[in-house]
Parts: C-alpha cells; structure tokens; sequence
C-alpha cells in the first residue's frame, strides 16, 4: 500500500512551527532558570539584610527577654526569624520554632542553608551578632519562591504562548503565497498539451522556483531535439528506403515476367544487390541515428592498427574483384580510448567508400600511426577525386557526389564525422598529395601509458 505523500506546504509549516515551538520552549527554559537564579539571589539578599537588622536591634537591646514578633503581614507566616543570645531564645516571629533552624552543635553557624521544618523546605540565612554569644536566623519557605517565580514566568510567557496561533495563522499564509508560484508552474504544467515543449516563463518567478524552471525547460529542449531527431531519421528512413524497395520490386517483376533464364538470373541477382544495398541502408541509418542520440562510445583501450587490419581483411575480395591495390601502412601499434565496433564503422565507410567510388585498378593506401600525442588515420586513392564545391557539401545528409556510378546511400560521411566526434577526434576530406584522387583523415586523441 502506497503511503499518500505529504505536501510541501504541510511540510514547511512543520518545520516552521515545530522550529518555533522548540525556540520558544528552550526561551522558557532558560527564562525559568535565569528567573529563578536571579531571583534566589535577590529572595537571599533580603534574607541577609533581614539579618543585619535583628544584629543590629539586638545590639541596642536592653534585656534578655524572649519576645514573639507580631505578623504584619500576609506573607509574614511565610518569613520567621530567630534571635538567640547566650544559647536562649531571645526573639522570634510568630511561625518560627523554639529550637533553632540550623543546629550547628555547640559551635555558631554562618551562611546560607536549605532545611526540613515541618514538612517544608525553608531557605535559612544565618549569621553572629555584634557579640559571639548572639545566633540570629532568618528563613523562608521554599514554595514561596516557587509561587512569585511562577507568577513572574506567568506574566513572562503567557503572552508568547497566546502568540503561537496567530504564529502559526501568519505562517500558513506566509508559506501558502510564498509557493503560488510553484503551484503556478504545476497547473501550466497540467494544463499544457503534450506536444507542447515551448519554455516555462522564468523572468518572475524567485529564485528557487526558477531553479526547478529552468532545468525543466533544458529538459523540454532536449526532449524537441530528440523528437527532431526522430522524426527526421523517419523522414530520411522513408525517403532513402523508398529508392532500393521500388528497386527491388522492379527486378522481381522482371524475374516474374522472364521468358528465358538468363534473363531472370540477371533480374534476381538485381533483386539481391537492392537487398544488400538496403541492410547497408539500415546498418548506416541505424548507426547514424544511435550516434545523434548522444549515445557515447565505452571508453576502452583500442589498437586503431589492429581495427584497421580487421577491416581491411573483410573488405580486400571486393578490391581485388575491381583490380585495385589495397595497401596498408602501420608500423607499430596506436592506441586510442573508445568503441571497437564504432571505430571499425569508422574504418570500413571509409575505406569502402575509395574502394566503391574509386575506378577499376586504382590504387588505394591506408595508413595509421602515431603523431605528437594523436593517432592518425588516412585513407588516399588514386581516383578522380572531388571538386572543391563537392568537398565543402560533404557531410551533408544523404549528398553524394556527382559523376559516381556506384550506389550510395549519402550518410557514410556523416557517420565518419559523428563518430569522430564521439572519440574526441575530427576528420578531414581534401585532395590526396600522394595518389591525386580523395584523401580522407581522422585525427584521435592517443590513448596515454
């Protein structure tokens, strides 16, 4: 069972006001601590100062008689006092004991103390009078401090704490229009059509939601170029597959209609030549495709030399069926970073274009070496070459050049210059220096160690 998700909004106001009720929390703590130390200090200050004027009263006193104080007060049976004088009881308020409120024993007590009397807790400030024979005592009840630290935190906090619903009140509001824009953005985004890849408008939006916006339309843009791509590779697919299928048919109508079987051999092998040109159709459509689909190549350790010699070897029957020389240079090992399979699609367009464009006994010559931190590979023939208008079409869909009988499909260069470009190299078409006709060169970045 899917958990239904929380709402960003629900979120944030938790997050605030479970902030602000933590803040406020900690704030009455140590409001409460801060309170009662102080007010301990100033409850002790008065407890020595009532002190110091029962010393000095005793000071002037005339006689030894006990007397009880009167209460004039309502917080007085909170208060007792005691002055003892030569062991004996000489004064006390009305709640205070006959027995003193700290025994020290048969030694005088000086300070501050915390004692039982009567089931409560009294705070006791004791201290010597003008003479060593004089023990005075001053106390209060522990709860009465408790009672005027309560109502000073009463009158403290209380209007904090009827402030946190209308806290919580502002905070609804504040975070609800503070996220109107994204709620903006999510109906746009609901409402549009699916062909719809047009960009979200940022220029008023804040900050944090135009970063969410902003990757957003890369994403639609990325989206458009994909289904640009698409639908061009099916206009393409349909345009250059229409040429070899109406081929096809053509000759197998021939074969049909055949009165001898010379004539229908030659319609069928037609028929199986248009079948090899359209799988090469497909293999390059295919390939060129997954390239421009941003499809990048495994970054592996790749002996060019090697790749070439493979397709080489494949390729060297339908040379050697034209009369032409195949030759290849590669002294020693270069090793680029890429795709095996890529780089021998690399290799074999381009030599298969000098061979099927190339005339009959021509002469075709490969190399591939290392060149200060690249790896080189060139493919020149002894053809007719292209003129200079031809060479700066190149690289265009489906352009090929004029004067050629052999048939093509026009993507070979194309595939040559994305796959250079996946492999962090470039290619190159001028006349060739050496055997006059095309020379073709591909430049990769050398594989290092």
């Amino acid at each position: 069972m899917t958990t239904p998700a929380r709402s960003l909004q629900a979120r944030l106001l938790t997050l605030v006001l479970g902030t602000a009720l933590c803040v406020w929390l900690a704030a009455g703590v140590l409001a409460w601590r801060d309170a009662r130390h102080e007010l301990d200090e100033l409850l002790d200050g008065h407890l020595a100062q009532a002190a110091a004027l029962l010393v000095a009263q005793q000071a002037h006193g005339e006689d030894d008689e006990r007397i009880d104080a009167p209460s004039l007060h309502r917080y007085a049976p909170r208060v007792s006092f005691q002055v003892f004088h030569e062991g004996r009881l000489a004064l006390r308020s009305a709640n205070a004991p006959a027995t003193p409120l700290v025994t020290g024993g048969r030694r005088s007590v000086h300070g501050f103390y915390t004692v039982d009397l009567g089931g409560e807790r009294w705070r006791v400030f004791a201290t010597r009078g003008a003479e060593q024979d004089v023990q005075v005592f001053v106390g209060e009840r522990e709860a009465s401090r408790a009672s005027i630290l309560k109502a000073v935190l009463r009158s403290t906090l209380w209007p904090v704490a009827i402030a946190l619903p209308l806290l919580a009140l502002a905070a609804w509001v504040a975070v609800r229009v503070g996220l109107r824009p994204l709620r903006s953005a999510g109906k746009a985004l609901g409402a549009r059509d699916p062909g719809d890849l047009q960009a979200l408008p940022t220029e008023d939006a804040p900050r944090e939601v135009r970063a969410l916006l902003e990757p957003l339309n890369a994403l639609f843009a990325r989206i458009a170029t994909l289904l640009e791509r698409e639908r061009r590779f099916t206009g393409d697919a349909a345009h250059e597959l229409r040429t070899p299928i109406a081929a096809i048919r053509a000759q197998a109508q021939v074969a049909l209609a055949a009165a001898d079987d010379a004539q229908r051999r030659h319609a069928l092998q037609a028929t199986l030549a248009g079948c090899d040109r359209a799988t090469r159709l497909v293999e390059q459509l295919l390939t060129l495709s997954r390239l421009e689909a941003g499809a990048a190549p495994a970054a592996r350790r790749v002996d060019l030399a090697e790749v070439v010699r493979g397709v080489i070897a494949d390729l060297a029957p339908a040379s050697l069926a034209r009369g032409q020389s195949l030759e290849l240079e590669a002294p020693g090992a270069a090793s680029v970073l890429g795709d095996e399979t890529l780089l021998a699609v690399l290799a074999r367009n381009a030599i298969d274009n000098a061979i099927r464009y190339g005339p009959d006994g021509a002469r075709i010559l490969v190399q591939v070496f290392p060149r200060a931190g690249q790896v080189e590979f060139t493919v020149d023939d002894s053809g007719p070459g292209l003129p200079p208008e031809q060479l700066r079409r190149l690289g265009e869909r489906f352009f090929r050049g004029e004067g050629t009988g052999a048939s093509g499909s026009g993507l070979g260069w194309s595939i040559l210059q994305r796959i250079a470009a996946a492999h962090g190299g470039s290619v190159h078409a001028s006349r060739s220096g050496r055997l006059g006709g095309l020379a073709v060169q591909a430049l990769f970045p050398a594989a290092r160690g």
